[in-house]
């Protein structure tokens, strides 16, 4: 039979058995507590070595803007070198387009770069407040296995005290019971807490290593943009050197700019020269050469008019041919003088109604048009911007033409038309087709010429026929192109033999 004394020694032993495990529980989380401290410890080290690396960010971040500042300074000399060099200007903006994009786009990958280690010291930021609340919780840990074991203690001293009273308090023994019943519940539940920290350690491990993780990603990260930039600026080296060659090719192509330019001061003082020189023989044509042309022509009409009788048919017939040669020489001054006048008269152009030349010329042919009973009809008349003077020189000498080489067993018809047409509507390559042209066209129905001869027959001195069978001097449709190239037109001329000719002129309208 187990006497009382013996029941409290066992219940002693089991106290103190109880006491030493929790004294070893409590070693046990003061060694925890350490490793904590020494990980927080850590932690904080890691927290400074990321706090330093973000320190040289910034500086090398601070590096690439003053980079990018001399950059940005290097490419506003280079505009200013550039304005003067109209040639290569655009060449030279769309380099700098280029070089300005490059630049835009590593602004943009620095800027990418700071908003990831921005979310990096945020992410940090964080793990260091998770830290700090575990280390936290710890302390409140702490605190509650101290205040458990004041407790604990405490239930010791009472145990001592409920031996003492034991002899006597067997119902304060059962109670005892269900106190040591409720504190070992207490510690499976603290022992439970204890693995939930256990796995809060692992977690908050695991996130360490993937922060780490990062950190090396974000620091590959920079080492390529550093690579970027390291070809970046290569590339701007390389701009530097294609500039400065560019610089160099237009020193070479100023200069050659200059000696052209000196060339062309001699061409236009040597044109100058022709000019005078020109002035000079229309001078000499219009009075020197007249006059004693006038005089032969004069004495020799007084002698066939006075001596008609004292001469010999051989001698009347040589004086007529004199009176002729003299005529077509003084037709061949005159034509001369109107040829060297077309590009020596003022070019004043005037919009001026192409009718109004057409009835002027007519009524300045009216005693040729009535002998060859021809009929000139204007059935399409348009207003142009032209010189006024030669276009209505152009139409006399283009109808005159058309008179002179009319069949003659058929009466001369001259059809002229003029309307304004648009180059694209023209099938003609030499036409500009966006803009507006005056068409004139003059067609008669005359001997015509060959159509070998269409280019031909606008040279100077050029006749198809002999000066016994057509006079004229085979100036009057070189005058007419040189007035239609004086408006910047063109002139074409088409026709066969025996079934007339068209002249078809095109004159810029405005």
């Amino acid at each position: 039979m187990i006497t009382k004394a013996g029941t409290d020694e066992e219940e002693l032993i089991i106290v103190r058995k109880e006491l030493a495990f929790q004294k070893e529980e409590k070693e046990k989380l003061l060694m925890e507590l350490g490793i904590a401290t020494k990980e927080l410890a850590f932690q904080k080290e890691e927290k400074g070595k990321r706090a330093a690396e973000l320190g040289i960010a910034n500086i090398e971040l601070a590096f690439q803007d003053d980079e990018k500042g001399k950059r940005a300074a290097e490419l506003g000399i280079a505009n200013k070198e550039l304005a003067f060099q109209s040639g290569e200007k655009g060449k030279r903006a769309a380099e700098l387009g280029i070089a300005n994009k490059e630049l835009v786009f590593q602004d943009e990958e620095k800027e990418k770069r700071a908003a990831e280690l921005g979310i990096a010291n945020i992410e940090l930021a964080f793990q260091v407040e998770e830290k700090e609340k575990r280390a936290a919780e710890l302390i409140i840990a702490n605190k509650e296995l101290i205040f458990q074991n004041e407790e604990k203690e405490k239930r010791a001293a009472e145990l001592i005290i409920a031996n003492k009273e034991l002899a006597f308090q067997n119902e304060e023994k059962e109670k005892r019971a269900a106190e040591l019943g409720v504190a070992n519940k207490e510690l499976v539940f603290q022992n439970e807490e204890k693995e939930k920290r256990a796995e809060e350690k692992e977690k908050r491990a695991a996130e360490l290593i993937i922060a780490n993780k990062e950190l090396a990603f974000q620091n590959e990260e920079k080492e390529k943009r550093a690579a970027e930039l390291i070809i970046a600026n290569k590339e701007l080296a390389f701009q530097n050197e294609e500039k400065e060659k560019r610089a160099a090719e237009l020193v070479i192509a100023n200069k050659e700019l200059a000696f052209q330019n000196e060339e062309k001061e001699k061409r236009a003082a040597e044109l100058v020269i022709a000019n005078k020189e020109l002035l000079a023989f229309t001078y000499i044509s219009s009075h020197d050469l007249q006059e004693p042309l006038r005089k032969i022509q004069t004495f020799v009409t007084i002698i066939l008019e006075n001596e008609n009788q004292n001469l010999s048919e051989k001698g009347k017939y040589n004086f007529q041919r004199m009176q002729l040669a003299a005529g077509r020489m003084q037709q061949l001054i005159d034509d001369l003088l109107a040829f060297s006048r077309i590009n020596t008269t003022d070019h004043k152009f005037e919009k001026t109604e192409l009718g109004s030349i057409i009835e002027e010329v007519k009524t300045e042919l009216k005693d040729t048009i009535q002998d060859k009973h021809a009929t000139i009809e204007a059935t399409e008349t348009c207003a142009a911007n032209i010189i006024v003077f030669q276009i209505r020189q152009l139409m006399y000498n283009l109808i005159s033409n058309a008179l002179k080489f009319s069949k003659p067993d058929i009466a001369s018809h001259i059809v002229i038309k003029c309307n304004i047409v648009k180059g694209s509507k023209l099938n003609n390559e030499n036409l500009s087709p966006e803009r507006n042209y005056c068409h004139i066209s003059v067609k008669d129905n005359g001997i015509g010429f060959e159509p070998q001869f269409s280019e031909r027959i606008f040279e100077v001195f050029q006749k198809l026929h002999g000066k016994d069978v057509y006079a004229g001097t085979g100036i009057g449709l070189a005058i007419v192109k040189k007035i239609v190239e004086n408006h910047n037109g063109i002139i074409t001329a088409t026709s066969e033999l025996n079934k007339g000719a068209t002249f078809d002129i095109y004159i810029p309208a405005n």
